[in-house]
């Protein structure tokens, strides 16, 4: 029969292991590579300054959660225009999430004061990296994409300052975890 002390300290050791394994692992040991820090921001279409595009519907606008840009020609004459990563970052998912979000871009960004934020890029026609990926800012990550048709091309990007959350709706009244894009950038330009 086996020792209660090993028994317990057992069952200790698989709880600690379960507890690790449900943090993500950026959030582990956040250590970003020094030259992956984000140290400065840049709009994610016509870079740097977004040149060329508008802010079709602003954070807030209509409870929006992000930022919609299009190129000031209209309609579609943006589909496949290139988006660009805003800072240095990790790519923690870059996949197809079907339905009204079509291709999703998420990165992960630590700024030099270890605050982590998520930029997400929605709706993008093509992806140019990958999971797993560490880009740096001005990094052509996808294109701009209409999801099949679904809507007229346009990037829906947001920035979120708890990573990780699940995907959503793009609206809502309750905005804790995400901030206003274009304020962040201005902020750490």
């Amino acid at each position: 029969m086996l020792n209660s002390k090993i028994i317990q300290g057992f069952v200790f050791s698989l709880g600690l292991l379960f507890v690790l394994m449900c943090i993500p692992r950026q959030e582990q040991s956040l250590g970003f590579p020094d030259e992956y820090i984000a140290r400065h921001f840049d709009f994610p279409v016509g870079k740097p300054d977004a040149k060329g595009y508008y802010n079709a519907q602003k954070f807030g606008a209509n409870s929006h959660l992000g930022d919609d840009w299009n190129a000031v020609t209209g309609g579609n004459t943006d589909l496949g225009d290139p988006i660009y990563s805003i800072a240095n970052g990790y790519v923690s998912s870059a996949e197809d999430m079907a339905g009204g979000w079509g291709n999703v871009i998420r990165i992960i960004h630590k700024l030099p004061d270890g605050i982590i934020v998520e930029s997400l890029y929605a709706h993008c026609d093509t992806i140019l990296i990958k999971k797993g990926d560490w880009v740096k800012r001005g990094t052509q990550i996808g294109t701009i994409g209409n999801v099949d048709g679904l809507y007229y091309a346009h990037l829906h990007f947001e920035i979120r300052s708890k990573i990780n959350m699940p995907l959503g709706g793009g609206y809502s009244d309750n905005t804790e975890g995400y901030l206003d894009p274009t304020t962040f950038i201005k902020k750490h330009r």
